[in-house]
């Protein structure tokens, strides 16, 4: 895919149009994608591409025989993309690319049940500041695993590296390695 096309929805035309012909490349040159399951891009002079997509899960597998991705040459001064799940492109002398999506992953109830096990003994350790922002963030995941029986993997994330390799007092507890460990475990089967 080559962002130099514009189907003729985007341009307000009928469909089943035929597609506008590419224009001639810009001197930034453009952006060449071969698989997109997601995601934003665009090129041109003044381009913008925003991905604020909620994904549930992993990203899509690749299409194709699942050999390596073919990546398809560059314009010139542009951007060349194998494959892109996700995530924004642009190219172009004023262009912008914003990635603002979100992934969120289906929670076993093994986890929010290791996540409340923690909060009860970090009343163990001296409070601190890094004790109350550990244990809000647990409070948030718990309240989002409760709502949608989901949790967003930056949320994740953030409690892995701050319950994993000591990162904070809470590490010490055994409490917080099982959290770790299903965290890792989600993340692993997840993506």
């Amino acid at each position: 895919m080559t962002t130099g096309m514009r189907e003729p929805e985007e341009d307000g035309g009928a469909a089943g149009a035929a597609a506008v012909p590419p224009s001639a490349p810009s001197p930034s040159g453009g952006i060449s994608v071969g698989v997109l399951t997601g995601g934003a891009v665009a090129a041109g002079e003044g381009a913008t591409a925003e991905d604020r997509a909620q994904r549930v899960g992993h990203p899509a597998p690749p299409l194709g025989d699942g050999g390596p991705p073919v990546v398809p040459p560059a314009v010139p001064g542009g951007i060349s993309i194998g494959v892109m799940s996700g995530g924004a492109a642009a190219s172009g002398p004023h262009a912008k690319a914003l990635d603002a999506g979100t992934t969120v992953l289906d929670a076993p109830p093994e986890l929010r049940t290791a996540m409340a096990t923690l909060r009860a003994q970090l009343h163990l350790l001296s409070p601190s500041d890094e004790m109350s922002d550990v244990d809000a963030r647990l409070a948030e995941a718990e309240e989002e695993i409760e709502a949608t029986g989901q949790v967003r993997r930056s949320r994740l994330q953030w409690l892995r590296e701050r319950l994993d390799l000591g990162a904070t007092a809470a590490a010490a507890l055994a409490s917080a390695a099982s959290v770790v460990q299903q965290i890792t475990q989600l993340l692993g089967r997840q993506g």
